[in-house]
């Protein structure tokens, strides 16, 4: 078995290790599988330390970096997903360059899996494409569907969907996904795909609306923190409305956007979320102008991570603000409590002493009871309660 070492491949690692089962973990980055085999995570991944200990002392990980290491014997799951370009569109050359590196190594009769998100028919495609080959594997889709950080919990949690080209393909996944999943839903590959990247856009659009919402209340100049909250008060039909703020990393975005390509760009509830949630950052920058003279202020921003509580700062729309701020600001300073990848962050102590006006851009715990020293703050999310609020 074959589990990459990135945020889809260590939580379903170790899930199988807890399960029993002995795990080749194929990465190319070595200082990654360094880092695992020393009992160390690479990234933040909640629950995970105590099973990589016990996997490790259970000696159920083998570490490798060459696809010849990967064995002709188990199945194996795929964590490379397809990715957009610089125009919007799926690469599916990613998933093939993946498939061909490993085909010399894998033998007909192997469980062949998709974990990572897929353009629509990519499943249908892996098996023509093998079969033009002349090879024989059984290839399965089965999507991973919780949430970064969490995904220890919710794999134990949280029903799997698997679906395979061929009935045997199909209850093979089953059988291996049921060691770990508390149940299994079976569905088709083409239906597999569409439900993760359905599940994303949906996501997407939800935080989109509560957003744009947000924008519509302050132009009128009304506090959409307590909108929401007469909205939601003992009121079960908006109780999933999420808080505005940045929405963005690796999956949302892009998950959207394969499916507008998919739908040859007449998604316009997905193309409507992307201008909504990417707009976002604009529209504070905006604000700020009108109401400061930034060109002569020093701009501090909290939190650098795409979402709170985790070190990934993939796609990050603090980033997009940093970048924004640099062409009006005299100075833009950032701090983060968690990401440790980015050498131009401050501690927070100096970000706050040395900032005009501060922007929490991520709501990680640490800053809710933080000293922000009576420095205006602009907080999107209402997440700080005793601070000095500006908008």
């Amino acid at each position: 078995m074959v589990g990459g070492a990135g945020h889809v491949g260590i939580p379903l690692v170790l899930a199988f290790a807890k399960a029993g089962m002995t795990v080749n973990i194929n990465d190319r980055n070595e200082a990654t599988l360094a880092t695992l085999r020393s009992g160390k995570l690479p990234f933040i991944e909640h629950g995970a330390a105590p099973l990589l200990a016990k996997a490790l002392a259970d000696n159920r990980l083998i570490f490798t970096s060459s696809p010849s290491a990967i064995g002709r014997n188990g199945p194996v799951i795929v964590t490379i997903g397809t990715p957009v370009d610089e125009f919007l569109n799926p690469v599916q050359k990613a998933v093939q360059d993946c498939i061909d590196d490993l085909l010399p190594h894998l033998s007909d009769g192997q469980l062949l899996v998709l974990r990572s998100t897929v353009y629509p028919g990519t499943t249908a495609w892996l098996d023509s494409y093998l079969k033009r080959l002349g090879r024989k594997l059984k290839v399965a889709f089965c999507p991973e569907r919780v949430v970064q950080g969490h995904g220890i919990k919710e794999l134990h949690e949280m029903p799997q969907i698997v679906s395979g080209i061929s009935k045997e393909a199909e209850e093979e996944a089953v059988a291996l996904f049921s060691k770990i999943a508390p149940e299994v839903v079976v569905i088709k590959p083409l239906e597999a795909e569409f439900a993760k990247l359905f599940s994303n856009a949906y996501r997407y659009i939800e935080f989109a609306a509560t957003n744009q919402f947000y924008m519509i209340a302050k132009s009128a100049g009304a506090d959409y923190q307590a909108i929401m909250q007469a909205m939601k008060h003992n009121y079960p039909r908006l109780k999933t409305l999420p808080r505005p703020g940045f929405s963005a990393g690796p999956c949302l975005f892009k998950d959207t956007m394969q499916l507008a390509a998919y739908a040859r760009n007449q998604f316009g509830l997905g193309h409507a979320a992307m201008q909504v949630n990417e707009g976002l950052v604009l529209h504070l920058v905006e604000d700020l102008r009108r109401a400061y003279d930034i060109s002569g202020m020093t701009i501090g921003l909290l939190g650098m991570a795409f979402k709170a509580e985790i070190d990934d700062t993939r796609a990050s729309l603090s980033y997009k603000l940093k970048r924004t701020l640099q062409m009006s600001a005299r100075e833009v300073l950032t701090t983060d409590p968690f990401v440790t990848t980015d050498p131009a962050l401050l501690p927070l102590d100096q970000v706050i002493d040395r900032s005009d006006i501060l922007i929490l851009c991520t709501p990680h715990s640490a800053y809710a009871g933080a000293d922000l020293k009576g420095k205006p703050v602009v907080d999107v999310w209402g997440f700080l309660k005793n601070a000095n609020v500006v908008t």
